[in-house]
């Protein structure tokens, strides 16, 4: 749809509708309401100035589902107040994270300067998400992101995290081996020799960026078929949310998850299991950089959270792979201790380097 469509279809101020719950379930109060409506407001408008780099007159897409659609919203007013040409495109929630959107979606991504995509799942690891890149677009990915996420950690200092990603980033590029041990006997083994690391610092304000908002990580992708070792993960899990209890327990041998022991164990290998063998691939290696991050059971946020590393299973050709499976599942842990060639560059989910 046009601005002008999408304005007359949901209102002229759509974040009027926007209308957050207190503990419990009762409605907030008026005055609550209008701060936290503001709060959104001024973090849209931070991601689209500080992050995406957007300028009056440029096309803006977001696409959104039933799921996000309040963060959509916001996003797509304050890009029609800054001056840009905004457009809302809603599709159905996807089953999975890394399923690729409609045709017609990636068409619509392919022909804007700037995307942003709060979806419910994952369209990060999407060939949707690679051809709009490489078509010169900007594009800003944010699995699960709720108006709680977006007004935490939207409003951080870009510029920062940027300065301690790009330096975990070096660290992981120059690396020869990663080693993750954790209190609950986590110790993998993951070689990234030849392996150029991804800064993922939430500024996109070049032709052909992209990555998460909200950021804060550097992750690569560890050499396929070669790590090995156990990881037991006690943060959350894309899809399964928030880990409660006992940890996750993933065995793995040549490169591949073996064997899924704990909570949603089952329900992960039925997910990880429909796309086949290769989904089970360890696809990615990540250090969290973002202070502002908290641990919520939304991956999106979870994995930024400074001090954790996480480990995806699936796809990785985003990250230079060969596993091209349309899935791509994110474990976090909390109190990580990651070795690079011996060096600690995070101490018990402290991060040192």
């Amino acid at each position: 749809m046009d601005s002008q469509d999408g304005l007359g279809r949901i209102g002229s101020n759509p974040l009027a509708r926007y209308a957050p719950r207190g503990n419990g379930g009762e409605s907030m109060s008026r005055s609550d309401s209008s701060h936290q409506a503001q709060e959104l407001s001024a973090a849209s408008r931070n991601a689209l100035v500080s992050c995406m780099g957007a300028r009056a007159g440029e096309s803006v897409l977001v696409v959104t589902d039933a799921g996000c659609l309040q963060v959509g919203e916001a996003l797509f007013c304050a890009a029609a107040e800054m001056g840009c040409e905004p457009m809302l495109l809603q599709m159905e929630v996807a089953d999975v994270s890394g399923a690729e959107p409609p045709a017609a979606v990636a068409a619509a991504m392919g022909a804007a300067r700037i995307t942003l995509c709060p979806t419910s799942r994952s369209i990060t690891h999407t060939a949707a998400r690679r051809e709009a890149c490489a078509a010169g677009g900007r594009v800003g990915t944010m699995p699960g992101i709720t108006p709680d996420c977006m007004i935490r950690c939207l409003a951080a200092d870009y510029d920062k995290i940027a300065e301690v990603t790009r330096r975990v980033t070096a660290l992981l590029t120059a690396g020869e081996v990663a080693r993750i041990t954790c209190p609950h006997g986590s110790d993998l083994t993951l070689p990234i020799h030849g392996v150029e690391g991804i800064a993922s610092t939430g500024l996109l304000r070049e032709p052909g960026q992209g990555g998460n908002l909200p950021s804060g990580e550097g992750y690569l992708m560890p050499v396929e078929s070669t790590s090995e070792g156990v990881l037991f993960v006690d943060g959350s899990m894309a899809d399964l949310g928030v880990l409660e209890g006992d940890p996750l327990r993933i065995e793995i041998r040549r490169g591949v998850a073996t064997q899924l022991v704990g909570p949603g164990a089952s329900r992960l290998a039925q997910a990880l299991d429909a796309h086949g063998p290769r989904a089970r691939n360890v696809a990615e290696l990540g250090v969290g950089t973002n202070p502002r991050a908290r641990i919520t059971g939304m991956v999106l946020e979870d994995e930024k959270v400074a001090g954790t590393v996480h480990v995806a299973l699936g796809n990785n050709v985003g990250m230079g792979g060969s596993v091209d499976v349309p899935i791509h599942i994110d474990g976090v842990l909390r109190r990580p201790t990651l070795t690079i060639d011996g060096q600690v560059v995070v101490d018990a989910g402290r991060l040192v380097a």
